[in-house]
């Protein structure tokens, strides 16, 4: 099973080529066949130069440039529009994931499941550095979202998860444009029908650059999102439940 790793990246000169590095290693000491996708989303700072340089070091890196209007969710669809892997990943490239963690969500998908997602809140879970007041917001966000579908899963704006190709193809289109894509894929994923593992990961406050996530500008983004996809749950028919082949 061949993975793709999905990294969107903005002025992220300080940590992307350790990030990109760390992540060969890894999944090259474990055996995992993979590509690296990563999108320079409108960088204006030496991220390309970087980016550059690594896909002529790492025949296994593409890089992708978006050089249409800014925004993570768009970064993402760009190379969800390149990737040739049997799954993806889905990383970022400010150094707060850990790589050994991609690694972890691929032995689930051997497993058979359909998606794997990295929580950052439960037992065997890390965290370094997380402000208080995103905390504090990140857990009633996420624990709103659990009641409103029903869900076991408690992090699903964390960005980092993987998904089978058949589960990206299931769930298009895809519509959100910012950092609210982190909560469309997840949510259509499981109110779809497919089957999902979740898994401790690490997380660590950025020492370099700086947050693309303005809460002010994402909270009504995310809340069309959520919206959408309940208004999908309750009123569909299951018009776009995951069929079975025969």
């Amino acid at each position: 099973m061949k993975l793709s790793v999905i990294i969107p990246v903005n002025n992220e000169e300080g940590c992307i080529e350790q990030t990109v590095i760390q992540i060969i290693k890894e999944l090259t000491e474990s055996n995992v066949k993979h590509e690296i996708i990563v999108i320079n989303d409108n960088s204006i700072d030496g991220t390309n130069t970087i980016l550059l340089k690594l896909q002529r070091s790492y025949p296994g890196v593409i890089y992708v440039n978006n050089d249409n209007e800014k925004g993570f969710g768009l970064a993402v669809r760009k190379g969800l529009d390149y990737y040739t892997g049997d799954a993806i990943a889905i990383f970022m490239g400010d150094s707060s994931d850990s790589p050994s963690d991609i690694v972890k969500c691929y032995r689930k998908l051997e497993e058979g499941y359909d998606c794997v997602f990295g929580s950052r809140f439960i037992k065997g879970s890390k965290i370094y550095d997380y402000p208080l007041f995103k905390l504090i917001l990140n857990r009633l966000a996420n624990n709103l979202i659990k009641i409103l579908f029903g869900i076991k899963h408690n992090d699903i704006t964390n960005a980092f998860k993987c998904y089978r190709k058949e589960v990206i193809d299931g769930i298009r289109p895809i519509i959100s444009n910012h950092f609210n894509l982190t909560v469309e894929l997840p949510l259509k994923s499981i109110i779809r029908g497919y089957t999902y593992a979740t898994v401790p990961i690490a997380w660590y406050g950025r020492t370099k650059g700086v947050s693309k996530l303005k809460i002010k500008e994402m909270g009504s983004r995310y809340l069309f999102i959520v919206l959408y996809i309940y208004l999908e749950k309750h009123l569909s028919r299951g018009d776009y439940i995951k069929r079975s082949v025969v």
